[in-house]
């Protein structure tokens, strides 16, 4: 999900090189708590092919509501749906969605907790936020719940944050998947929002969620990354983005990142969670411009998770 540009006076930390994979912490910077409990226990068997499920986010119909990304995944023929968690009423409603899935029958499959710098005023504080989620996750049969890094001024949450996801996920069973960021830009700068860094791989979290449109804007190779992290990726937001600043969220394919490549890796390797489309379609000018795009992103997933390890 694209996160806005920041404000420079409000982050003034230089970023570590990116794409260099150097994590150096910079002075005074928390070491993050590693976790006091395996939950190795939670990931379930390996699926392969077209056992993998596709599932549609609700972030891919914006600027239309929560409820229409269920019936969009009933018409296109998605295996079930990720629902953000935002300001929409809907999005919150444990009654709302579980109606929503019965009635279409689209499971849903993951939660995204409202953990980006627009949702800030939704349910609280940093952990209020990621309780919150994996309560509705429990109500609606959500195995997922997918969250950012924490950012640079929430300190003591993000000191311990490795350490209590790992105790939720072991309290409760719901997989906490931490997504890749990037560095953000601005004015020629590259400022430091996350802590201790955007990238999740090198740090103590047991399960990830690999994005290929913040991946591309962090100049990261997918494929390399998806391959290193084994059976810690645990959740895929499938869409594509180029080099710059701005997290397009583009359809699989009309980006530069090794997406099909990536998926018929993991097609053979393996995955125990979800692949979930997460493209943007907010500037879309003409009618059924949106279900084209999912249309063919899911097609893009099949064909891809179905093919041949290069």
């Amino acid at each position: 999900m694209t996160e806005p540009t920041p404000d420079p006076a409000r982050t003034p930390y230089p970023h570590r090189v990116s794409g260099t994979g150097s994590h150096a912490r910079l002075p005074g910077e928390p070491q993050l708590a590693p976790p006091l409990v395996s939950t190795e226990h939670l990931i379930p068997e390996l699926r392969h092919g077209a056992d993998i499920p596709v599932t549609l986010s609700s972030s891919s119909v914006f600027p239309l509501g929560t409820q229409d990304v269920f019936a969009l995944a009933q018409d296109l023929g998605y295996d079930g749906v990720e629902v953000m968690v935002t300001h929409n009423g809907y999005s919150q409603d444990a009654d709302r969605l579980t109606t929503l899935s019965k009635r279409t029958g689209m499971r849903i499959d993951s939660i995204h907790a409202p953990t980006l710098l627009f949702a800030q005023q939704v349910w609280g504080t940093a952990w209020s936020k990621i309780e919150r989620s994996v309560e509705l996750a429990q109500a609606v049969g959500a195995r997922t719940v997918v969250a950012h890094p924490p950012f640079r001024w929430q300190g003591t949450y993000a000191s311990q944050f490795a350490r209590r996801i790992a105790e939720i996920m072991s309290e409760t069973g719901v997989v906490i998947a931490v997504e890749n960021m990037y560095p953000w830009r601005a004015r020629g700068r590259e400022l430091t929002m996350y802590l201790p860094h955007w990238d999740p791989v090198p740090e103590p979290y047991e399960h990830v969620t690999w994005d290929f449109s913040h991946a591309a804007i962090a100049r990261e190779d997918s494929l390399a990354n998806i391959r290193g992290l084994g059976r810690r990726l645990r959740h895929v937001h499938l869409t594509d983005g180029v080099d710059g600043t701005k997290d397009a969220h583009l359809v699989p394919g009309e980006g530069t990142q090794n997406v099909a490549e990536s998926l018929r890796f993991l097609g053979r390797a393996g995955i125990a969670g979800s692949v979930c489309v997460e493209v943007g379609t907010r500037g879309v000018s003409y009618a059924g411009e949106r279900e084209e795009k999912l249309a063919a992103s899911l097609a893009f997933a099949r064909e891809h998770l179905g093919g041949r390890d290069d």
